[in-house]
């Protein structure tokens, strides 16, 4: 009998092409959650297990708390696939939980929201140890200044100019009701919230308030570039290691 799970799952993306299946590697979050599973289950011939998930972060991205589900025909509990799972899965990544689901629940059309941080750093020594989940900084930006700009990104608006993905050819229309910037020591955090994210759009947020920070736009650029509805408008694409999936809301 297949029964639908709901996992919470941490990793490190440093080594990894992303969450989605790629051509050419197996090196995807998604790839190595289902060949664990695939040895653990007995699928119908010709048939195999498929991980959904809430989201599909990109290479290099890290996750905290990404949620996702799977159909699997199997006997085992929650706590014996948990167990399995993280005994097969590679250290860099983490089962959290694993929790059994109503049948037509499904990670990705269920979720109601996100949360993302994006960490910088600056400073004359090296943040050695966090290295792999940061950005460096070759100075300390104007935070007010990123604060002030901030404030025009949140809401309901087309952020067509912060996507990624010139082809995409569905709505880029979002809710995002949180932007924070906190300051910690040398440490700059962006914690951003909303409805639903485009493909890099945290990113070139984020590279984009960067760039007020560091005096080369001013904070009311920002109406201008989301009116703009163009990707040439925007910023640069932060760094894919600074970014991290944190939670998702049902």
């Amino acid at each position: 009998m297949m029964k639908n799970f709901k996992l919470v799952v941490s990793y490190d993306g440093t080594r990894y092409f992303g969450w989605e299946h790629q051509p050419d590697t197996e090196m995807t979050i998604q790839g190595k959650l289902e060949s664990v599973l695939n040895q653990m289950t007995e699928m119908p011939e010709g048939e195999s297990v498929t991980v959904i998930g809430a989201g599909r972060t990109d290479a290099g991205v890290h996750a905290r708390a990404m949620t996702c589900n799977v159909l699997l025909n199997t006997e085992k509990s929650e706590e014996e696939v948990q167990a399995y799972m993280n005994r097969y899965l590679p250290d860099d990544i983490s089962v959290n939980s694993v929790k059994l689901a109503a049948d037509r629940f499904h990670s990705r059309f269920k979720a109601i929201g996100k949360t993302y941080r994006y960490t910088c750093w600056f400073g004359a020594s090296k943040p050695v140890f966090d290295r792999r989940y940061l950005t460096v900084l070759d100075r300390k930006p104007d935070v007010e200044r990123m604060r002030e700009a901030a404030e025009y990104l949140i809401g309901m608006h087309d952020y067509r100019s912060f996507c990624g993905n010139s082809r995409m050819k569905k709505s880029s229309i979002r809710v995002v009701d949180v932007i924070r910037i906190e300051e910690s020591g040398n440490y700059i955090r962006f914690y951003y919230h909303g409805n639903g994210f485009l493909q890099n759009m945290v990113r070139i947020m984020t590279g984009t308030l960067l760039e007020v920070g560091m005096g080369k736009r001013e904070p009311g650029d920002m109406e201008e570039i989301i009116e703009a509805r163009d990707r040439r408008k925007a910023g640069y694409t932060a760094p894919a290691q600074g970014l991290c999936l944190m939670k998702v809301d049902y």
